[in-house]
């Protein structure tokens, strides 16, 4: 019994991953193999380790270059795309009792072609739950019942970025998570100290959230950790 909380659709769509690493980032680019509201059965070339975080663009459009929305997101498992494919076909068995053997083996086959792995080396079936970003009317730390206190709302936006400390010209690969007009938050790998400098440098000239060119100075007022994850989440407020 399928215990999904939205129901899901085969569908084959190019999606783009991204994900962070203490070093550098990285982009895989793959196809879903079904689609839910709530997320996606992507296959990749590379196995993914369960409960990292990552950044999906879907439907990914090669031709449109940078600036398309990016959604946070986990992963929840991974396996050989066969597998996955072969347990469908014995779910689909199972719930089609008058439907022929035959027209069964063949649709498999079919699902394997459009795939283009029937002689391919074995791929991975990742499967990535989306994230639900806190409402723009909330700071995302507080409790529901106390209303936002910054100036202007926070709003929910994944664009790349560089962050180094002011004194050093070695920057970290970074993901925004959320912004306002003078504050931001991203998920870093580094450990930042409260109070601490930085300069901010935005990868996505299209999509950055603060108008202006160039570096932005920076303070960091908050570091939580991420859920169920070693990283960080550091809030800081723009000084210039």
């Amino acid at each position: 019994m399928d215990s999904r909380e939205h129901r899901r659709v085969r569908m084959r769509l190019p999606v783009r991953l991204r994900w962070t690493t203490p070093f550098a980032q990285k982009i895989e680019l793959g196809e879903t193999i079904d689609v839910s509201r709530g997320g996606l059965l992507v296959s990749t070339k590379e196995p993914h380790t369960a409960g990292v975080p990552l950044w999906a663009t879907f439907p990914y459009d090669a031709s449109l270059g940078d600036g398309q929305p990016e959604m946070l997101a986990r992963i929840v498992r991974c396996s050989e795309v066969l597998e996955v494919i072969r347990a469908t076909h014995a779910r689909e068995k199972v719930q089609s009792e008058n439907a022929k053997a035959a027209e069964r083996s063949a649709k498999l086959d079919q699902i394997t072609r459009a795939l283009g792995i029937c002689d391919a080396p074995a791929t991975f079936a990742v499967a990535i739950q989306f994230e639900e970003h806190a409402d723009g009317q909330w700071n995302g730390h507080a409790v529901r019942s106390e209303p936002e206190r910054r100036g202007s709302p926070r709003r929910a936006l994944a664009v790349p970025l560089r962050v180094r400390p002011a004194q050093i010209p070695w920057f970290e690969e970074a993901m925004t998570i959320d912004f306002s007009a003078k504050s931001l938050r991203f998920r870093s790998h580094r450990e930042y100290a409260i109070g601490e400098e930085l300069q901010i440098k935005f990868a996505d000239s299209t999509r950055k959230p603060w108008p202006g060119n160039g570096e932005f100075s920076s303070k960091v007022v908050r570091v939580a950790p991420a859920t169920d994850t070693f990283a960080l989440d550091v809030s800081v407020c723009r000084l210039s």
